[in-house]
């Protein structure tokens, strides 16, 4: 794999995984993805920030060999989580004079998943800087993007924020730095989506705390360079704001058509109100593609049969899947059907407790939908237009 170069003496230097299509055995990758390193060589010092997934440590030592380091002063931690750190530990094997960078609670946490001794450590704090010679990095901490030990590192010469997940996407190309704007967007609101948008609050203090810095560059970890780092940061703030849209998502289930042709009298009622709406079928759902649109709907619709009295299994992974990640919507409800009885508005009700949603009245059918239902549908329509409206949206 070729090593790109950033500025003068600034490269890339990691690897690209062009066909993984699944992260933590979870998150769809119909991109692929990048894991991102970057070398540094100062006057004095050299440091490689961040190392690769362990599977492919192969193309990182062939990337090292080519461009003939001899010699590693600092291996730079941001984030402990193994495709970042996992190649640390045969890094210090090849390059035994290396120091590990990072902050106290990564190193407790780097200790415990990759046994590195405590000797090879040096910690820093917020906002302390390390010398090269003529070059200079400096470290900020950034808890709870997306675990609690980590932090971005910033080369204040080169004005380039080293941001590891924050900021990132799982997009992988050829190209170093981003040239197709829509599809890098795309693919970082699914990444925000998916592994950022629990930690909203915590993301917009370290927003705020990015503004007292100049930034010309952004080099994540995963992804490409944003060269134009406005366009990224502009979308986190538009993200991570209050402020949601007027638009519904009705993830569902349909055993025996009666909650399809619900969402589907749903869907046209919404559309018809001027409210932009997106169902998803659970049986065929990218899961990713779901996660993308919570982003900035302004009303969760659930849609399941029941099924021993609860919601369908599918209906439950995804409504976990919305309490895990807390999107910003501010209204909620279930629609669906039953044969004879069952709890499922209260069971789903129970799974979303993290969401800070109002929850509107439930439409819920025995057998097929009839005539009286369809208005019941109708008029929750209406419900969720003056909601939205009450909202200027």
């Amino acid at each position: 794999m070729a090593i790109q170069k950033i500025k003068q003496s600034v490269y890339s230097i990691g690897a690209k995984h062009w066909d993984r299509r699944l992260f933590d055995e979870l998150i769809p990758l119909p991109d692929g993805t990048s894991y991102n390193s970057y070398l540094v060589e100062g006057s004095d010092k050299t440091a490689l920030i961040d190392t690769v997934d362990p599977e492919t440590l192969d193309i990182l030592f062939e990337n090292l060999e080519n461009h003939g380091v001899l010699k590693i002063d600092y291996i730079i931690v941001n984030h402990a989580e193994q495709d970042h750190s996992g190649g640390i530990p045969t890094v210090l094997s090849k390059y035994p004079e290396s120091k590990v960078v990072t902050n106290e609670k990564c190193k407790s946490m780097l200790i415990d998943l990759l046994k590195i001794p405590d000797e090879k450590f040096m910690v820093i704090k917020d906002e302390e800087t390390l010398s090269l010679g003529d070059k200079t990095l400096q470290f900020l901490l950034t808890p709870w993007v997306h675990w609690p030990e980590t932090m971005v590192t910033y080369l204040q010469d080169d004005r380039i924020l080293f941001s590891c997940d924050f900021l990132g996407s799982h997009y992988v190309s050829s190209e170093l730095f981003v040239t197709d704007e829509a599809k890098v967007y795309n693919s970082a609101k699914r990444y925000y989506a998916e592994i950022m948008m629990p930690f909203r609050k915590m993301i917009i203090k370290h927003l705020d705390k990015l503004e007292s810095i100049n930034i010309d560059m952004i080099a994540p970890s995963h992804g490409q360079i944003y060269d134009n780092p406005e366009m990224i940061l502009d979308a986190y703030k538009d993200w991570t704001s209050d402020n949601v849209k007027n638009e519904v998502v009705i993830p569902y289930i349909s055993m025996h058509g009666s909650t399809k042709k619900m969402v589907e009298y749903l869907v046209s009622a919404l559309i018809k109100r001027g409210i932009k709406v997106k169902p998803f079928n659970l049986t065929v759902t990218d899961i990713g593609e779901l996660a993308i649109e919570l982003v900035d709907a302004a009303t969760i619709v659930i849609g399941s049969p029941t099924v021993l009295t609860g919601p369908h299994p599918a209906v439950a992974s995804a409504a976990f899947l919305a309490n895990m990640i807390k999107p910003k919507a501010r209204f909620a409800t279930v629609i669906g059907s039953y044969g004879w009885a069952g709890k499922l508005v209260e069971r789903i009700a129970g799974m979303i407790g993290n969401l800070k949603v109002e929850l509107l009245p439930p439409v819920m059918v025995k057998g097929f939908p009839k005539e009286n239902d369809f208005r019941a549908l109708d008029e929750l329509a209406d419900a969720i237009l003056e909601k939205h409206k009450s909202l200027d949206i």
